[in-house]
């Protein structure tokens, strides 16, 4: 996966293998470093290939086993971008849609259970062909980017192939103003709420609906998803926020549980869709 953000844990990986190479104390292999701050080999080797996020604890003990005390603070400063790292559209869409669709498809794939509160519209692997469709249609026009609509759309329904591995666990809460937004015409709108329908009951899926009327202790806001408790990417007009301090994860997953109190699901999520379905039905009429 190549991000902003995975790039700079890399970084992060190489200057710590710098310093256990140029340690003053004489050069440390992994293994030695590994006994001297007694944590597994396998934990310096991932640090040290950016498979791994440090704590700033890691850092300090890292610094000072290899004889580079004062490069803490440059350290943690590093760290410390890691927990609001943004994620421009602009630089993300410089190509397309395909590559961003085809870059969540490798972080999808390498995540077992997903938390995803929509806010705006329907979440990307719930949506029909047609309905990503006119989404992508939409953010193209809004970012100036390259049209590769079908290439998107193909992109992104390969990313749905996720909810038939067993084991996989999507947990999605939409708000139910997404499923009125009149994103796409009446018929495109229909048939994505007769795919929502068709998903309540799915084993790897829970489908919540907040409805426009149920009380609510936190503001709709933003669309957020959690991604295995250790990564949250937020939805904003210019750019994706991919944060993922643990403080900050377990903030998000208060939020995700603020709106699951106020959910339907079921039988009672079916009969908001239905209202909904109806709605534009007569809207069209």
């Amino acid at each position: 996966m190549s991000t902003d953000y995975q790039k700079a844990r890399e970084d992060l990986g190489r200057r710590l293998r710098e310093l256990r190479v140029e340690s003053p104390l004489g050069s440390l292999t992994g293994t030695e470093l590994a006994e001297r701050l007694g944590w597994p080999q396998s934990k310096v080797s991932k640090l040290e290939n950016g498979r791994q996020t440090p704590t700033s604890g890691d850092l300090r003990a890292w610094a000072e086993a290899t004889g580079h005390a004062g490069a803490f603070a440059e350290l943690h400063g590093r760290l410390k971008g890691f927990e609001s790292h943004i994620r421009s559209w602009r630089r993300q869409l410089a190509a397309g849609h395909r590559p961003v669709q085809d870059t969540w498809k490798t972080l999808v794939d390498d995540s077992s259970t997903l938390h995803k509160w929509a806010s705006f519209a329907v979440d990307g692997m719930l949506q029909t062909a047609d309905y990503a469709r006119h989404i992508f249609e939409h953010y193209a026009a809004l970012h100036c980017s390259p049209r590769d609509t079908e290439d998107a759309v193909r992109a992104r329904m390969r990313r749905q192939e996720w909810l038939y591995q067993p084991g996989n666990q999507l947990n999605v809460l939409i708000w139910e103003g997404a499923l009125r937004a009149r994103v796409a015409p009446a018929p495109v709108l229909a048939a994505q709420l007769d795919r929502l329908s068709g998903v309540v009951g799915m084993d790897t899926v829970c489908l919540g609906i907040v409805p426009q009327d149920a009380e609510l202790a936190l503001p709709p806001g933003n669309s957020f998803r959690v991604i295995d408790q250790r990564l949250v990417v937020v939805e904003d007009w210019h750019a994706e926020l991919w944060i993922d301090d643990a403080d900050s994860v377990a903030t998000y997953r208060r939020v995700w549980e603020t709106f699951h109190a106020s959910a339907v699901f079921g039988a009672e999520a079916q009969h908001v869709i239905t209202q909904v379905r109806r709605g534009i039905e007569r809207g069209s009429a």
